[in-house]
């Protein structure tokens, strides 16, 4: 059985080829961390990377990070990738220019093949999908909806803007980063992302803004490229202490009201019914508090 995928707030890329990289990553306060064996990775440095990756697999986990490992897209490369990274101690793979549903199957069959082999957990390892090209957005619920080992999905911003002849900023991506929101509400799983450049981390101001923007429109984390912004993602992506508080009481009145027979109640001159509830439970579920109802 797959288990529910935890909430990321932050997913820092660590170029899996530089050791002192891996060796201070688990310092960083990310709630994943990504070894990079795609982009971050020159050819002629993957070999050595995907050999490290189960020592390395290892060293950036040892704080409680979840450890993921972006394999790359090509077919000869991404068989090699996947036999090494799935090792104990994988959390998920990330699967970047993902285009359709046919090949995220392909990979999970592949990964349930290689946990048996090795005796680990039956749906382990998680599957986040990286959207990257135009030729997807026809199939997005279809690409989403693939695998149950499916657990995320975000644009790539560069790739995606690169790909459209076009500059990344929050005009051109709004657009494409709203579609694959959808697709990820609409499949249940997690959407990561904001509607910037990922790169556009040197105004930290500014970053935190995007940040707060991003939540506005419901995504749940993002991915990072730089240290600096992991403190920005956690924050902006956790729930404040007057949501909590507000959540909580919603809570209440709602547990009051259901003894009473109603399906709605009044707070702060506001009706409350299901959805504004839906809200709290994400809110109280955000901050790690368990609920019943």
């Amino acid at each position: 059985m797959i288990r529910p995928p935890p909430r990321w707030r932050s997913l820092l890329f660590l170029p899996a080829h530089v050791p002192r990289f891996v060796e201070s990553a688990h310092k960083r306060g990310a709630d994943a961390l990504i070894l990079d064996l795609e982009d971050a990775v020159p050819p002629g440095e993957k070999a050595a990377a995907r050999t490290a990756l189960p020592a390395s697999i290892a060293a950036v986990g040892r704080d409680g990070a979840a450890v993921m490992v972006r394999v790359n897209h090509g077919l000869r490369l991404l068989a090699r990738d996947i036999e090494a990274a799935v090792v104990p101690g994988l959390a998920a793979l990330v699967l970047p220019k993902v285009e359709e549903a046919g090949f995220v199957r392909e990979v999970a069959e592949a990964v349930s093949e290689i946990e048996a082999e090795r005796a680990m957990a039956p749906g382990s390892v998680r599957l986040v999908l990286q959207v990257e090209t135009p030729a997807a957005f026809p199939r997005l619920d279809a690409i989403a909806t693939a695998d149950p080992r499916v657990a995320a999905i975000t644009l790539g911003p560069e790739d995606y803007a690169a790909a459209m002849g076009s500059v990344p900023d929050p005009d051109t991506l709004l657009a494409p980063s709203y579609a694959v929101l959808r697709a990820a509400r609409a499949a249940g799983i997690v959407p990561l992302g904001f509607i910037d450049s990922i790169g556009a981390y040197a105004d930290l101001d500014a970053f935190a803004a995007t940040v707060a923007r991003a939540r506005r429109f419901g995504f749940l984390g993002a991915m990072a490229v730089h240290p600096a912004q992991i403190p920005l993602l956690n924050a902006g992506f956790g729930p404040t202490a007057d949501e909590v508080a507000w959540a909580r009481r919603v809570m209440a009145g709602d547990s009051a009201a259901r003894a009473e027979g109603r399906g709605a109640f009044e707070l702060d001159g506001r009706m409350v019914d299901a959805p504004v509830v839906r809200r709290a439970i994400d809110i109280l579920g955000s901050a790690g508090e368990a609920i019943t109802r």
